[in-house]
């Protein structure tokens, strides 16, 4: 049965749809909403967003009609349980109302940290457009679902849950994943600043620093981190080795370097720039002669290497799934299985002494895919939580930082939440704090 069939059968049967949350209503966020309005079965009670009137503009578009604003805590969940929409200015105020999932698409890590944590705490599925977070405390946050028996997950319609697709159809069908990946449409350019991009951001109708992490590279390493820790995939090196390849010749390049390749091993993550933008990839491998022979007959190549391709991702078009999936089959579309990887942070520029790192996307540093034992042994600094740091030492241009270069700010959510995260990959027990989201945590 359909998700579409299903959401129906569940309306009717409760009397009312799935009850979505949403934190932000920017660029990603306004066409999340404006995909579940499509879907029946399923609507977004909430937004929560700094800018509140793009919360009521949200709904506007979406036909709901009057947006709450304000009012107390019961008069927003009784808004919620006859069917008006709310808009709230604070994230954690989405937790206390009477909705199913919420759904964080912020980019924030801090702000993805709070609602992952608390909204599980409270009963509530979370499910992320904000793979920033994932990679910072993915694994912290995925223990905590399978101990509350609620859902974490990352949305599909973003290159890592439908390249991971693609990897458990590959294993499924018996090949070896030799690598899996991504295109992105253009060479990286690390030294990118949402200052210099500000014009083509305004073209794009994209905030700066997020066009920002785009072409610095930041976020193709964010996403393919993700996908290997989901699928127990390895980093191929620092950085990967992203190479210019069409379609036709990814199996040729993403094969090891004995073979010809560019890959120094197998079963890794990767990416490529080119045509191959912006689908995504798996090259499975295959030596049994039978098999060959089929897939040569069937155009897949001489082999024993084979790529399969998705030639697209649709965003937030398709992350209304992973509502549908968590609610209804109370399974991820993605989330870690194993820590296998980290996005470290790096220099942009020259670093002075007492400077601020501005974070993801900003003019001071950017990210590069690390192997999570590496990062841990050279004591390297996660970029997910360098927003804010204080730079300690003068540090040149492209130097990957470490604790001894900048200091983190401690206090903030998704740094408490790292340090529970490594206490867990360090074998300790982790106990759940009874807190609520204006309470303090333990360190």
């Amino acid at each position: 049965m359909s998700y579409i069939d299903q959401l129906r059968q569940r309306e009717l049967e409760l009397g009312r749809p799935v009850r979505v949350g949403l934190v932000g209503a920017g660029q990603m966020g306004l066409g999340f909403v404006a995909q579940v309005t499509r879907i029946p079965g399923m609507e977004i009670s909430a937004i929560a967003d700094i800018a509140p009137e793009r919360g009521h503009e949200a709904f506007r578009r979406s036909q709901r009609g009057v947006a709450l604003s304000g009012g107390t805590p019961g008069e927003r969940a009784a808004a919620v349980l006859r069917g008006q929409p709310v808009v709230v200015t604070d994230a954690l105020d989405l937790v206390a109302l009477p909705i199913d999932i919420i759904v964080d698409a912020s980019g924030v890590p801090d702000v993805g940290a709070s609602v992952g944590f608390f909204g599980l705490l409270a009963g509530k599925d979370i499910a992320l457009l904000n793979v920033e977070c994932d990679v910072t405390i993915g694994l912290l946050l995925t223990t905590v679902a399978q101990q509350t028996g609620r859902v974490y997950t990352v949305c599909r319609g973003d290159e890592p849950v439908e390249c991971k697709l693609l990897v458990e159809y590959v294993r499924d069908i018996g090949f070896d994943v030799v690598c899996a990946g991504k295109g992105k449409n253009n060479p990286l350019d690390p030294t990118a600043t949402p200052e210099a991009l500000a014009e083509q951001a305004e073209a794009k109708h994209m905030n700066p620093k997020m066009l920002a992490s785009f072409v610095d590279g930041s976020k193709t390493m964010i996403e393919m981190v993700a996908l290997a820790n989901a699928t127990d995939l390895q980093i191929s090196q620092r950085g990967m080795t992203g190479p210019r390849v069409t379609v036709e010749d990814l199996a040729w390049a993403f094969r090891p370097k004995e073979d010809g390749g560019v890959l120094p091993g197998t079963g890794v993550v990767d990416y490529c720039t080119g045509p191959v933008a912006p689908g995504v990839f798996v090259i499975g491998h295959c030596t049994d002669p039978v098999v060959t022979a089929e897939m040569k007959y069937l155009t897949m190549g001489e082999g024993p290497y084979y790529a399969f391709y998705r030639p697209f991702h649709l965003a937030s078009v398709e992350a209304p799934l992973s509502v549908a999936e968590a609610v209804l089959e109370r399974t991820a579309s993605l989330a870690p299985t194993v820590w296998n990887a980290e996005v470290v942070a790096v220099a942009k520029r020259d670093l002075r002494t007492g400077e601020r790192v501005d974070g993801i996307g900003g003019s001071t540093v950017y990210g590069l895919a690390e192997s999570a034992r590496t990062a841990a042994d050279q004591d390297l600094v996660p970029l997910g939580l360098v927003s804010g740091a204080e730079v300690l030492r003068d540090v040149p241009a492209g130097t990957v930082l470490t604790s001894q270069d900048v200091r983190i700010d401690q206090n903030t959510m998704i740094a408490t939440l790292r340090r529970l995260q490594d206490r867990l990959l360090a074998g300790q027990r982790i106990d759940l704090p009874v807190a609520g989201p204006t309470e303090s945590l333990a360190a």
